[in-house]
C-alpha cells in the first residue's frame, strides 16, 4: 500500500490531534499531516492551494463541534469550492456526537465519505487510508 500524500486533521482538541498524529505515524501510511483547530483555518489552507493540487489534502478528518467555524459551516463552504479537475478530497466527520440532529445534518452533505464517532483506533484509520488511496 502506498502512502496517502496529505491528511488534514481539523479538531480543536489538541490531545486528539496528537493521538491521531501518533496513529498515522505508527502506521507510516501518510506523507504529510496538517493540523487545524477550526474549520476556517482548514478552509483557508485549501483555498490558498487550489492552484497546487499536490498540496491539497486527500483526506480530511473533521470535528463537528469547534469554536469559530464548526464542521457544518466548513462543509457548507467546502462543497462550493471548485477543486482542480481530477482532485477528490475525502471528508470524514469525526466527532464524539451521536445526536440524531448531527446525523441528519451529515445526510445533507452527500459528499461526506463517512460519519465516525470518537474514539477511533488504528484499524479504522487504516481502513480510511485505504479508501483515500483508491481515489
Amino acid at each position: 500500500m502506498s502512502k496517502v500524500k496529505n491528511v488534514c486533521i481539523v479538531d480543536d482538541d489538541e490531545l486528539f490531534q496528537f493521538v491521531m498524529r501518533q496513529h498515522f505515524e505508527r502506521l507510516d501510511l501518510v506523507e504529510r499531516i496538517h493540523k487545524f483547530t477550526d474549520g476556517e483555518q482548514a478552509l483557508n489552507y485549501i483555498k490558498s492551494h487550489l492552484e497546487h493540487p499536490d498540496e491539497l489534502p486527500d483526506l480530511i478528518l473533521l470535528d463537528v463541534n469547534m469554536p469559530y467555524m464548526d464542521g457544518w459551516q466548513f462543509m457548507t463552504e467546502f462543497v462550493q469550492l471548485q477543486l482542480p479537475a481530477g482532485k477528490h478530497i475525502r471528508v470524514y466527520i469525526l466527532t464524539s456526537s451521536t445526536h440524531e440532529s448531527d446525523l441528519q445534518k451529515a445526510r445533507q452533505f452527500p459528499t461526506l465519505s463517512g460519519y465516525l464517532v470518537k474514539p477511533i483506533g488504528k484499524n479504522m484509520i487504516r481502513e480510511i487510508l485505504v479508501g483515500a488511496e483508491q481515489h
